[in-house]
């Protein structure tokens, strides 16, 4: 449960009185809820957030470190915490297909600072710097279709399909497209 602050004029706060079970349990932990500096009118709720609208948009998920670079596509207003960022905006569908693609993950990875075991940080400041090609109607309808599909029920043979998209779609050779290979999640 989010017990957000809420949003000045459009959203009102979450009232904890209003889940008397939850406020039970917190009561619980009354001693280091009541001193947080982070805390919204009372201990009980969190402090403002300025995007929280967003996540109740469409959105791509991703987290700030990782090994497998993987992006999710959410429409059923998911939130996170800061283990994870979030894109909003549009052309969402063909932004995740390309940000799981194996062109991204070929041309991309060493973009992002490798950490302690191999992970990587995905932060804003980098994804910033990547340029996409804009695609036209037919092309986004066409992988608005495949991400749905993939995110219904993953297979490798999605993926490829998805990825084979992406390289035609970046006009490169068949030579190309061979030496970049399929880069699944558990590689590289």
């Amino acid at each position: 449960m989010n017990t957000h602050n809420g949003i000045k004029g459009d959203l009102e706060r979450i009232h904890i009185e209003d889940y008397p079970a939850i406020k039970q349990h917190l009561d619980k932990y009354w001693d280091k809820i009541e001193p947080r500096a982070d805390q919204g009118d009372t201990a009980y709720n969190l402090r403002n957030c300025a995007y929280l609208d967003e996540f109740s948009k469409p959105k791509i998920i991703y987290p700030n470190m990782t090994k497998f670079l993987p992006f999710v596509y959410d429409r059923s207003g998911v939130m996170t915490n800061q283990k994870c960022f979030i894109i909003t905006g549009t052309h969402l569908e063909y932004l995740t297909a390309f940000f799981n693609s194996s062109l991204f993950k070929f041309c991309f990875a060493d973009r992002f600072p490798e950490l302690q075991g191999k992970t990587r940080e995905l932060s804003k400041i980098f994804m910033d710097e990547i340029s996409i090609l804009k695609i036209n109607d037919t092309d986004e309808c066409m992988i608005n279709k495949l991400v749905q599909d993939i995110q219904m029920e993953y297979s490798v043979n999605k993926a490829k399909r998805i990825d084979k998209f992406i390289f035609d779609l970046y006009h490169l050779s068949i030579e190309e497209q061979m030496y970049i290979g399929f880069i699944d999640y558990g590689e590289k």
